[in-house]
C-alpha cells in the first residue's frame, strides 16, 4: 500500500519563559524562604532548558523524541494546576503547519500570551509527531505495524481533544491548522490510516477472507468520509498538493480490496458468479486507485492477483458451472469492522515524567484538602447513618407485624408468601448460611495474620532497642549514637493505635458473631429450597380474604414501603459518590488572600453540594414516621377484620423476616470486615517494610561504630569520638544540615547535641513536628477511611484517631495503598477472532 501521510509540524520561536515565570511565582509565593526561593529558580531554569530541547526535538522524527516532548507537556499541565495561568504573561508564537509562506518571507503565525495556547500548539505537534514515527516505520513487521497502530490512534486521540480545547485556548480567529473543520479532518485521516494499519496486520496474519473484507469496507468508508471533509471550501486549499489525490486513491483502493477479499470468500463457498461480479468490479476500482493517487503501482500485487483469479474463474465458469453473472448494483456488501478509534490523551503521557514544580504547591494546600475531604466524608457518614438506621427501624416494625406475609397468605394451604419467597431466593443467591459461615471461619485467619505483622514489627523494634542499649551499657559515653526510645517515638506511637485498631476490629468480630448465632435458625432455614421450607412450616389456623379493605390497604402500604427503600438506595449511593475537587478553589483563595479559609470554603462547597441530597434524607425520614402510622393502624384494623394475629405460622413468618435482614447485614459487615484486614494487612506490610528499612539501616550504623570502637581499643587508644558513618549526611528537608563530629574551635571529642538520622527516600514528615527532635519522623500510610453501613459495629473504619493519618474517601479503596492512574496506549484491544 502507498506510504502513510505525516502531518507537517508547527514551528515554534523561542521566547524568554524565566522572567516572567520567576515573577509571577515569587510574587504569589512571596512568603518563601530564601531557600525555596532558589529551588522555584532552578526548577523555572529547568522548565526553560526542558522547553528549548522539546520544541526542537519535534523535528527529530524519531521514536525516541516523543518521550522528550511527552514530558515537557506533561510539565505544562502541571505548571497549569500550580500557577494562575491567566497572570502568566508570555508571549508564545506559533507558525502555521500547512502554510509554506510567500516569495517575500513569512509564515501564518499567531501569537498569544497563554500558557494554554502554547499547550494547545505543544499537543497538535505531539500529534503531527506521531503521525511522522508512524509513517517511518517497517510495515512488513509485527513491531512496526502495532507501533504504526498504537501512534495513529493515539494521534486522533489528541485532536479529537484539541476540537474541543482550541477555541478556550485560542480566542481569535485560530491558524488553519487549528481550525475545527482542518482538526475534523486530521482526526479522521489518522483514524483511517489506523485501519489500513490494522487491514495490513490482518493480511499479515492470514486472518479469514471474509473479516478482511469487512476491515476493508470500513476503511474505505473511513477515507471517503476524510476525501468529503478535505474538499469543503474552508478548508480545501490548506492541504499538501498531494494529499487530496492520495486519500481519494486509498478509498478507491480499500474498495478494491474489499470486493477482492469477498470475491475469496465466494469462491470458498462456490459462488461462481458473485465471484466474478466482485473480481471484474475490483479490477476496474484497482485501476481507478492507481489512475487517482498518481501511482501505477499502488497495490500492483493484489491488482494481478485479481486478474488472475477473474481468469481462471471466468473459465471455470464457462466450462463447468454456468453460473449468472450477477449485476454490481445487486451485490450485498460484506458488512464493516471497525477497529480504529481515537484513543484518548494518557496522563502523564510521558512513561517517567518527573514534575520539576513539585515544591511549587504550598503544604497549606494539603492539609486543606486533607481537611476538606475528612469534613465531607463525616457529613456523608451522618446522612447515611440516619438512612440506614431508619430503614431498620423500618425493617423491625414490619417484622414484629408480619409485614408483608401477612396480607399475601390467602390460603391456610398455600405455599409461601412471595416476599418470604423473594427473601429466600435471595439468601440462596448470595450463598445462604455457608457463604457466611466461610467468612465467620475466614476471620481470625485475617486477623492472626495481621496481628503475626504487628508482633513482627514491634519484635524488631524491641530487639534493636535491647541491642542499643546494651551496647550503651557496655561503651557508655562512647557509644555517641542517639538512643532507640527518641529515634522510634513516632514508630511506637502508631503501633500502639494499629494495635488499638486490631482490637476494635476484634470487638466488631464478637458482634457480627452474636448477630450470627441469635439469627442461625432463620438463616438456615432461608437457605433451604422452598419445598423444604414449606414442610417446616406449622398449618395454617385459617385464611384470609384477599378482598378484605384491610388487606388491600396493607398492601399499598407494603408498595410504599419498596418505594421508600429504592429512594434510600437511590439517595445513598448518590451520597457516596459526592466528589468535588477543592483544590482549584483553595489554589486561588493562596493566591489571592495567603491563606485558605478551609472551614468556609468547604463548607460552602459541601452545603452547595449535599443540601439537596440531605434535603431528600430528611423528607424520607420524616415520611416514614407516617407511613409506619399507617401500617400500625392498618393492620390493627387486619387483625380485628381476620383475627390471625399469632398464629404459630405468623411467628415464624416474623422469625425469618428477621433472619432475612441479618443476613443480609451480616454479609455486608463480612464483606467490609473481609476488606478491611486485606487493607490493613497491606498497610501493615508497608509499616513493617519501614521498620525493616530503619532497623537495617541502624545496624549497619552500629556496625560501623563497632568497628570504629574496636579498632580504637585494639590501638589501645585514648578513648576518642568516632567518625560518623556516611550515611549521617544531611537528609534534604530534614529542616538540619548534617553536624561534624566536632565542630571547628571546639574540644576535641565533643559531641554534637544532634545527628540527623537518614530519612527514607520521600519519607513524610508531619507538619508541626518539633524542631527539637533529631531524626526526621516517620508517617505511616493511612489507615482506610471506610463507612461502615451497620453502625451498631465498631469496626475500626468508621472510627479515627486524634493525630492519625488517614486514608482514601469512602469508596476509594481501589486506589490505597497507592495507585497510579497512568493510561498507556498499546496495541488496541479490540481485535477479530483468532488475532
Amino acid at each position: 500500500m502507498s506510504k502513510l501521510l505525516a502531518i507537517p509540524l508547527k514551528k515554534p520561536s523561542e521566547v524568554d519563559v524565566v522572567k516572567p515565570l520567576n515573577n509571577l511565582i515569587q510574587s504569589t509565593y512571596n512568603g518563601s524562604t530564601a531557600e525555596e526561593k532558589a529551588q522555584y529558580t532552578e526548577a523555572v531554569n529547568e522548565f526553560s532548558k526542558q522547553r528549548n530541547t522539546a520544541i526542537w526535538k519535534f523535528f527529530e522524527k524519531y521514536e525516541a523524541s516523543l518521550e522528550v516532548v511527552y514530558a515537557y507537556y506533561d510539565q505544562i499541565c502541571a505548571l497549569e494546576t500550580k500557577i494562575a495561568a491567566s497572570e502568566l504573561q508570555i508571549p508564545f508564537k506559533w507558525k502555521d503547519a500547512f502554510d509554506k509562506g510567500s516569495i517575500f518571507g513569512g509564515k501564518i503565525s499567531l501569537t498569544h500570551t497563554s500558557i494554554l495556547f502554547e499547550k494547545v500548539c505543544v499537543l497538535f505537534n505531539i500529534a503531527a509527531l506521531q503521525s511522522s514515527v508512524a509513517a517511518s516505520q517497517q510495515l512488513d513487521t509485527d513491531e512496526g505495524l502495532k507501533l504504526a497502530i498504537k501512534l495513529l490512534q493515539q494521534s486522533a486521540g489528541i485532536f479529537q481533544y484539541l476540537k474541543g480545547a482550541t477555541p478556550a485556548a485560542v480566542p481569535s480567529e485560530p491558524t488553519p491548522d487549528l481550525s475545527q473543520d482542518t482538526l475534523i479532518v486530521l482526526q479522521a485521516l489518522m483514524v483511517a490510516q489506523a485501519q489500513e494499519v490494522f487491514i495490513l496486520k490482518a493480511i499479515k496474519d492470514n486472518m479469514k477472507d471474509q473479516i478482511i473484507a469487512k476491515l476493508c469496507c470500513q476503511g474505505e468508508e473511513f477515507y471517503a468520509d476524510v476525501l468529503r471533509a478535505m474538499q469543503k471550501e474552508s478548508v480545501r486549499s490548506v492541504w499538501e498538493k498531494e494529499w487530496i489525490p492520495t486519500v481519494a486513491g486509498k478509498q478507491a483502493g480499500l474498495h478494491a480490496l474489499t470486493q477482492l477479499y469477498q470475491s475469496l470468500a465466494c469462491r470458498a463457498a462456490k459462488k461462481i458468479g458473485e465471484e466474478i461480479a466482485r473480481l471484474r468490479n475490483a479490477i476496474d476500482l484497482f485501476k481507478a486507485a492507481q489512475t487517482r493517487g498518481g501511482n501505477e503501482t499502488y497495490l500492483d500485487e493484489y491488482f494481478s492477483r485479481a486478474k488472475r483469479n477473474l481468469a481462471e474463474s471466468t473459465k471455470d465458469n464457462e466450462f463447468i458451472y454456468n453460473e449468472m453473472i450477477p449485476e454490481l448494483s445487486t451485490l450485498v456488501s460484506p458488512g464493516k469492522a471497525q477497529l480504529a478509534k481515537p484513543l484518548p490523551i494518557a496522563v502523564p503521557m510521558a512513561s517517567n515524567f518527573r514534575d520539576i514544580f513539585t515544591n511549587l504547591v504550598p503544604v497549606e494546600l494539603h492539609r486543606a484538602l486533607t481537611a476538606s475531604d475528612m469534613r465531607k466524608n463525616e457529613i456523608v457518614n451522618v446522612e447515611i447513618m440516619k438512612l440506614r438506621e431508619a430503614t431498620q427501624t423500618l425493617n423491625g416494625v414490619l417484622a414484629s407485624l408480619n409485614l408483608p406475609a401477612a396480607v399475601e397468605t390467602t390460603d391456610g394451604n398455600s405455599g409461601l408468601p412471595p416476599s418470604l419467597r423473594e427473601k429466600a431466593n435471595e439468601v440462596r443467591q448470595k450463598g445462604g448460611i455457608e457463604n457466611v459461615q466461610t467468612m465467620l471461619k475466614d476471620l481470625p485467619e485475617l486477623l492472626n495474620r495481621n496481628r503475626e505483622i504487628l508482633d513482627e514489627t514491634e519484635r524488631l523494634l524491641d530487639e534493636e532497642r535491647d541491642s542499643d542499649n546494651q551496647l550503651r551499657a557496655q561503651f557508655k559515653e562512647r557509644w555517641t549514637r542517639i538512643s532507640s526510645d527518641k529515634l522510634t517515638e513516632m514508630f511506637r506511637t502508631n503501633s500502639k493505635k494499629y494495635r488499638e485498631v486490631i482490637t476494635n476490629a476484634i470487638e466488631a468480630d464478637k458482634v457480627v458473631r452474636q448477630k450470627f448465632e441469635a439469627n442461625h435458625k432463620g438463616i438456615e432455614l432461608l437457605s433451604l429450597p422452598p419445598e423444604q421450607i414449606q414442610q417446616s412450616l406449622p398449618s395454617a389456623s385459617g385464611s384470609v380474604d384477599p378482598t378484605c379493605s384491610s388487606v388491600q390497604r396493607l398492601k399499598q402500604l407494603m408498595e410504599a414501603v419498596d418505594t421508600i427503600k429504592a429512594e434510600r438506595d437511590a439517595v445513598e449511593s448518590e451520597l457516596k459518590s459526592t466528589t468535588f475537587n477543592m483544590k482549584d478553589e483553595f489554589l486561588h483563595a493562596l493566591q489571592k488572600d495567603g491563606a485558605i479559609d478551609e472551614p468556609a470554603l468547604s463548607l460552602a462547597r459541601i452545603g452547595q453540594t449535599l443540601n439537596p441530597l440531605q434535603a431528600q434524607v430528611k423528607e424520607s425520614v420524616e415520611r416514614q414516621q407516617t407511613l409506619v402510622a399507617d401500617i400500625q393502624s392498618a393492620h390493627a384494623a387486619f387483625v380485628s377484620e381476620t383475627g390471625t394475629c399469632g398464629s404459630s405460622r405468623d411467628k415464624l413468618y416474623q422469625e425469618l423476616a428477621t433472619a432475612y435482614d441479618s443476613y443480609i447485614e451480616l454479609s455486608g459487615n463480612l464483606q467490609e470486615g473481609t476488606k478491611f484486614y486485606n487493607d490493613l494487612t497491606q498497610l501493615l506490610v508497608v509499616f513493617q517494610n519501614k521498620i525493616s528499612d530503619f532497623v537495617f539501616a541502624r545496624k549497619t550504623e552500629k556496625e560501623e561504630l563497632l568497628k570504629d570502637l574496636t579498632t580504637e581499643s585494639s590501638r589501645q587508644a585514648p578513648p576518642a569520638t568516632p567518625a560518623l558513618p556516611s550515611h549521617y549526611a544531611s537528609t534534604s528537608g530534614s529542616g538540619s544540615g548534617c553536624t561534624p563530629a566536632s565542630a571547628p574551635g571546639a574540644p576535641p571529642g565533643t559531641v554534637p547535641q544532634q545527628m540527623p538520622y537518614p530519612a527514607q527516600v520521600h519519607m513524610p514528615v508531619p507538619y508541626g513536628a518539633s524542631a527539637n527532635v533529631p531524626y526526621p519522623t516517620y508517617v505511616p500510610p493511612p489507615m482506610p477511611q471506610s463507612f461502615n453501613p451497620y453502625a451498631t459495629l465498631p469496626y475500626p473504619g468508621n472510627y479515627q484517631y486524634a493525630g492519625f493519618p488517614q486514608g482514601p474517601a469512602p469508596g476509594n479503596y481501589g486506589t490505597y495503598p497507592g495507585s497510579y492512574a497512568h493510561q498507556q496506549g498499546g496495541f488496541p484491544n479490540q481485535k477479530p477472532p483468532g488475532w
